[in-house]
């Protein structure tokens, strides 16, 4: 980044107010009788109410729209473990992106935890006070510990996006490529490099929606990730499989996909020349992938490509993802997200790719046309279609897979398409 991008983002931040987020009131408060019902005497109803049902708490407070977005600050975005003070502009983002996408207010939570115990109890007492957790920037392999254990504590939904979010997207993204390619998922051989918290719950989620776990590879800095192998924690030892492949270079041969999680530059023209015909790359690492764009298209013409980046067609975008699928979650109080939501935001998404693209998202990218097929094979994170859409399908497997606590529709969504981005 030049230094004079470094200043601009520097004084986005400062100025004029530090931040990114602040408090809206939202009753009146300009009487006596107003300050009377908002503080003492009145708060004591509702409080009664509460204290008799908690569910109360959903009717008189805004619990029912309201994420903790809260991280140790062990893996911030691609900067590392800065630790939890120095994670707060990237939890207020997401506030951001929550309110802008789906009208979900938020409060960022940065926790000094000196081990994933002491984050997990943490959370988890304080845990009544929201509608939903979403936990972010917490380093593979405490991260599965962390996220598994407080979803079994928690009464409200526990969502780590860094997984899932971009796992949902890909796989989306993943089923329109292989359909382009003229592939099925069960049958596409599939190889993953990186290993950790995305890379799983990507490899996870593509076999929950139709991929065979034999027809996945998987790698780390140590090489192929197979059953011969010592020193494999639970999470890889998952994908252990019984192999000679060692390399990416073996991996790679005949593959129909490949999966990038992992660092800049690491599959070559070469590599990608050894895979099948019309092969499918999502290289997602960023700002720079695991293979450029460009070298792709000029080693293999015949390439299906999605990247991180917004400068490219096809971008794996967590904000297509966790806004809705908390907005559905929370429009029908679900206890959690749970593999049925992920799939089905997974075909909500891909279902929407294939629809004719709305004039409003052809003049945001300045475009004349844009239509499902190799540059488009993912809705683009300015299509307001995703907060029915994403919404309302997630919201709905929760009700049918038995999570939800509220049926769906009736009175909902609390947030409708007008009130994010205005009639």
């Amino acid at each position: 980044m030049t230094d004079a991008k470094k200043q601009a983002a520097l004084d986005y931040h400062a100025k004029p107010i530090p931040g990114k987020l602040s408090v809206e009131l939202t009753k009146p408060t300009a009487t006596a009788r107003d300050l009377s019902l908002a503080y003492s005497p009145g708060v004591a109803e509702p409080v009664r109410e509460i204290a008799r049902d908690p569910e109360n708490a959903y009717r008189y407070t805004g619990k029912g729209n309201l994420v903790a977005v809260i991280s140790d600050g062990s893996a911030i975005l691609g900067l590392g473990n800065l630790g939890p003070l120095a994670s707060k502009p990237v939890m207020e983002g997401k506030g951001v992106l929550f309110k802008r996408f789906a009208g979900i207010n938020s409060v960022d939570v940065e926790v000094n935890a000196e081990s994933p115990q002491a984050f997990i109890d943490t959370v988890a007492r304080i845990a009544d006070s929201w509608g939903g957790i979403n936990l972010e920037d917490i380093k593979a392999p405490e991260c599965f510990e962390i996220e598994q254990t407080l979803i079994e504590q928690c009464s409200i939904p526990v969502f780590h996006d860094d997984q899932h979010g971009t796992a949902i997207v890909t796989a989306a993204g993943m089923l329109n490529a292989l359909a382009i390619a003229g592939k099925r998922l069960e049958e596409a051989k599939i190889v993953c490099l990186g290993a950790g918290a995305a890379a799983i719950a990507c490899m996870k989620l593509l076999v929950s929606c139709g991929a065979r776990a034999e027809n996945l590879v998987m790698l780390d800095r140590r090489g192929v990730i197979h059953a011969g192998r010592e020193g494999l924690n639970p999470y890889k030892a998952m994908f252990a499989i019984d192999t000679d492949k060692r390399t990416l270079d073996d991996a790679i041969e005949g593959a129909d996909v490949f999966i990038g999680l992992s660092g800049p530059n690491l599959m070559s023209a070469e590599h990608l020349r050894k895979m099948a015909d019309d092969p499918v790359v999502f290289a997602c690492t960023n700002p720079d992938p695991e293979i450029d764009p460009e070298v792709a298209r000029d080693a293999r013409p015949d390439v299906i490509m999605a990247t991180g980046r917004s400068d490219y067609p096809n971008q794996v975008n967590n904000v297509l993802g966790f806004p809705f699928i908390f907005r559905g979650a929370l429009d029908v109080r679900a206890t959690r997200i749970n593999e049925e939501m992920k799939v089905a935001a997974v075909h909500a998404l891909k279902d929407l790719a294939r629809e004719p693209v709305p004039r409003a998202v052809l003049d945001a990218y300045e475009k004349e046309s844009m239509a499902f097929g190799r540059d488009y094979i993912i809705p683009t994170p300015v299509d307001v279609r995703l907060l029915d859409r994403v919404t309302s399908a997630v919201a709905q497997a929760a009700v049918d897979s038995g999570v939800a606590r509220r049926p769906y529709p009736a009175h909902y969504p609390l947030t409708s398409v007008d009130d994010v981005y205005g009639s």
